[in-house]
């Protein structure tokens, strides 16, 4: 075995495998060359490999969309995320050293403040079995009870399309559980998703504990009030808000599912309802109701939205139709003062891929604004159906699995007062000179639930809206720099070589003409 290295720039701990002097080493390639990119050969090399069965589950929990391969980055981060926030839960990712060298350095520009375990591999190992050797190995020099409550060992593409076993792995070793997932980009299609790859499998994990005999109680005891357990990554204050909208029903909001540490997961197991705020949870929802927890859709924002959430909230409890009317007659007239008192006015297209879309889209029509489209990445379910048929009845298109294409093609043809979307789709608006904003950054973090949610989202859209004018002064100040190849003042004429595009586009074609050709072999 090697000695540990720490890569400081990666924040990268190599717990073992082949010697090499770089700490983040060159792996092997994929099955038969294949790249991250690759999508459906990707997947074709793991069915080859028995992952099968693990494959058809993805494919039923997180349909695909019209591309076979992720349009956003790797889904991969979803888990890390989730993993790294979890206090006494060390993360190890097995896969190419350029997938882990990104991961870890996006998690940390994210706010990780602890290092990512790493299992290098190359071709050798991987085709010998030896990867799967090296990570057992790992997983029993980290699982330390002291330390952990739990190792998550995450499969990035290259190993699960070359069938690394994972399930293989011991459940517990001295106390300290392991839990190994795989997260293939060319199975899951976000990262949103891949969050609840994890999820998922915690909660199963747990449930399985509970059920063999008791567990750890949460650490500020048991609710004397039935808990409604949140589904989905959200605002710090919406729990807040949700657990005051909850307490005139005789409710508590629980905990926050993915969560933040492992006893947190027998308390969300320990429910008398699930409220999936976000509806792409299909993993975790399947571990709820095999535990007879019933699910409830959508979420309280807005008047309309928040009516029906507790409505259906107290038909999952059971309880007397006057109980909850008195909980919207508390909530609902301060929320009506909210959206009055913040306006938003202005026509804004509205795409993304953290879940939430069609939320934030509910919450901007009724605080005035016209929402002629909403894209999400994430795919349709039975949670978010509610919502949709809501967005559908004000005018909305709502488009699920909404790829890139779409949303550009959404923003450029409406021509908003306002994009709110990815980076690329913010880019092309501005460009544009459409005003735009990212909604990860800027929408995602504000909050959205009751009162609170109702008047938060008028600030920063109405501002942007207004920036109208310095779009339009910006774009004439740059006119005639030029764009693309192009950009740039030049002296004379830019040097263009359209010969090079067309050699390179006839390359293109021979490339694609093999592959079919292979294909039909």
């Amino acid at each position: 075995m090697s000695e540990q290295v720490y890569d400081s720039a990666a924040s990268a701990e190599v717990l073992t495998g082949p010697d090499r002097t770089d700490p983040l080493p060159q792996t092997g390639d994929a099955p038969e060359g294949l790249g991250c990119h690759s999508g459906s050969e990707m997947a074709r090399a793991a069915r080859m490999a028995g992952q099968s069965e693990m494959l058809d589950q993805f494919a039923r929990d997180y349909p695909q969309g019209p591309h076979d391969k992720p349009q956003s980055m790797c889904p991969a981060f979803g888990s890390l995320r989730v993993g790294l926030r979890m206090r006494r839960v060390a993360t190890v990712l097995s896969g190419s050293a350029c997938c882990v060298y990104g991961l870890t350095f996006v998690s940390h520009f994210y706010g990780a403040r602890r290092s990512v375990g790493y299992v290098p591999f190359d071709s050798e190992t991987l085709v010998t079995g030896k990867l799967f050797e090296d990570i057992r190995e790992s997983v029993h020099q980290l699982a330390d009870p002291d330390r952990f409550d739990a190792i998550v060992v995450t499969n990035l593409c290259v190993p699960t399309a070359s069938g690394v076993p994972l399930r293989l792995l011991p459940d517990e070793i001295d106390g300290v559980r392991i839990v190994g997932i795989d997260v293939p980009g060319f199975g899951i299609p976000t990262h949103a998703e891949a969050k609840d790859v994890l999820a998922g499998a915690m909660l199963d994990y747990a449930r399985r504990e509970i059920e063999a005999g008791p567990v750890a109680a949460p650490e500020g005891g048991r609710s004397d009030r039935p808990t409604v357990t949140l589904l989905g990554e959200m605002f710090p204050a919406d729990p807040m808000m949700i657990g005051a909208m909850l307490a005139p029903l005789g409710l508590a909001a629980g905990p926050v599912v993915p969560c933040r540490e492992w006893r947190e997961l027998y308390a969300a197991l320990d429910c008398g309802a699930v409220a999936a705020i976000h509806p792409f949870y299909s993993a975790a929802v399947r571990v709820f109701e095999a535990a007879g927890r019933p699910v409830v859709g959508s979420a309280p924002v807005g008047v309309e939205g928040t009516r029906t959430w507790l409505a259906e909230i107290g038909a999952a409890f059971g309880l007397p139709a006057d109980r909850v009317a008195a909980a919207q007659n508390a909530f609902l007239p301060a929320i009506r003062d909210a959206l009055d008192k913040a306006p938003v006015q202005g026509r804004i297209t509205v795409s993304g891929y953290e879940g939430s879309e069609l939320l934030v889209a509910r919450l901007l029509i009724e605080s005035g604004a016209e929402v002629p489209y909403v894209g999400t990445a994430c795919a349709r379910s039975r949670w978010s159906e509610a919502d949709a048929a809501w967005l559908e009845g004000q005018g909305t298109r709502v488009t699920f699995r909404a790829s890139l294409e779409d949303d550009l093609a959404a923003m450029e043809g409406l021509r908003p007062d306002l994009a709110i979307g990815t980076t690329p789709v913010v880019q092309k608006a501005k460009a544009l000179g459409v005003p735009a904003l990212y909604f990860t950054n800027l929408i995602s973090a504000r909050p959205l639930m009751g009162p609170a949610g109702a008047g938060s989202l008028a600030q920063v859209i109405n501002a942007a809206i207004a920036g109208k004018d310095r779009m339009d002064a910006m774009r004439a100040f740059f006119d005639g720099v030029g764009t693309g190849e192009t950009a740039g003042v030049w002296e004379g004429a830019p040097n263009l070589h359209p010969e090079f595009r067309a050699r390179y586009a006839k390359k293109l074609e021979k490339q694609a003409r093999a592959a079919k050709a292979e294909q039909m072999i």
